[in-house]
């Protein structure tokens, strides 16, 4: 990180970074304080000569949620010996195996709401030094800090503690537990209540700062030796109605309205979060991490953009998130160097005042580009600048 940068933070600056540093430590620590012992990942205590009504509850999914992971119909009898009902003992150990790596790690939850605080304090008060001369804005907002924040998602929330929880699955399993396969959608929406509150707190910061499959496609685009390959910024009408399509379909297949069998689940074939545990039970599982790495190289997130339910669901909220990108119209000349600075097309849309412009993920490039001062990350209750988009009384020419 510049010295400069640092050597022009002010003192209540300095006292915000220490805070928020502490604050995340402490998160961490009552994390670990609370998370109980994670169960074991055998499965030999299971045999096939038990039932699904036997082994379920003990691995805290309904005989349904296990029928399906051993392809069964849901309404298979449960009480019946998995052996006579063709199941292998390899296949059992199978779907254990499966099932134990979804579940869940408390510790997570801390580290997603430890790393979102520190990016909407990065955002708000750290990024750009108080009294800052706008002709040095170049040292504004320095990569660093982001760059290690995406870095412990992949790391600590991906591969150290596994796929889950996370963002995706978040709302997946709210409609899995709503067909049966898992016992309790009280549960599962209070995860999903999780994630969108820390989507809301800062827009969508779960997604750009803390998500395991985000963070990496990020630092993937974000490669030195990529900086000058030209790159494809995806209309967002398409990319939307790909990703809200796919959603569509997701539930007419869950709940059985097309295909006549519940608990069909489109997304198990194209989680990206089994990277994180190393888990691909379908070859488009491992299909589905390598092309969309190699779309990162060229296209800006190309999973969240795409296919991620969340990523949908975050993108509506957004119209609700208490702190954001925003523009003051007043001081804006339109020329353009914070929708060029932007990865996708959301610097278009919050420039031109759109409702609905594209996901925004908070990654604070296009903070420190403008010349007129016209762009800041900031609290919807802000005087400073426009809180909320609303259109312009005049247009500038």
């Amino acid at each position: 990180m510049d010295y400069t940068y640092l050597a022009k933070l002010s003192t209540r600056q300095k006292l915000w970074f220490i805070a928020s540093v502490a604050a995340g430590l402490l998160i961490i620590a009552l994390g670990i304080l609370f998370e109980p012992d994670r169960p074991s990942q055998a499965g030999s205590e299971f045999t096939i000569s038990m039932g699904i009504r036997e082994i379920a509850p003990k691995l805290g999914v309904t005989g349904k949620g296990l029928a399906r992971e051993l392809a069964l119909p849901l309404e298979t009898p449960k009480r019946k010996p998995l052996n006579e009902l063709g199941i292998s003992q390899e296949q059992l150990d199978h779907a254990v195996a499966h099932i134990l790596s979804h579940r869940l790690t408390g510790l997570k939850y801390y580290l997603f709401a430890a790393i979102v605080l520190f990016g909407l304090v990065y955002l708000t008060c750290l990024g750009r030094p108080d009294n800052a001369n706008i002709s040095e804005r170049k040292l504004w907002y320095p990569r660093i800090p982001y760059i290690a924040c995406l870095l412990a998602a992949v790391v600590v929330c991906g591969f150290v503690l596994g796929k889950a929880p996370n963002p995706m699955e978040g709302i997946v399993k709210v409609f899995k537990s709503m067909v049966g396969l898992y016992p309790s959608v009280i549960s599962k929406l209070l995860a999903l209540v999780f994630f969108v509150v820390l989507a809301v707190i800062g827009n969508k910061l779960i997604c750009g700062w803390a998500c395991p499959f985000g963070a990496l496609q990020e630092l993937v685009y974000s490669l030195p030796l990529l900086r000058k390959m030209k790159r494809w910024k995806t209309p967002f009408w398409l990319t939307n109605t790909i990703r809200g399509g796919l959603f569509f379909v997701m539930l007419l297949f869950l709940f059985g309205i097309v295909g006549g069998r519940k608990g069909f689940v489109i997304y198990h074939y194209l989680n990206p979060f089994n990277l994180f545990s190393l888990d691909f039970d379908h070859w488009l599982m491992l299909v589905t991490v390598v092309v969309f790495l190699i779309l990162a190289l060229l296209i800006y997130r190309p999973f969240c953009y795409l296919i991620c339910p969340f990523g949908f669901l975050s993108w509506i909220v957004e119209r609700v998130s208490l702190t954001r990108v925003k523009i003051d119209h007043e001081k804006c000349t339109e020329c353009g160097l914070c929708i060029e600075a932007c990865p996708s097309q959301a610097a278009k849309g919050i420039v031109a005042d759109k409702l609905f412009a594209a996901d925004c993920f908070s990654c604070a490039r296009c903070l420190n580009v403008c010349p007129q001062d016209a762009i800041r990350y900031g609290s919807v209750f802000s005087k400073t600048s426009c809180a909320i988009p609303q259109r312009r009384r005049t247009s500038k020419k």
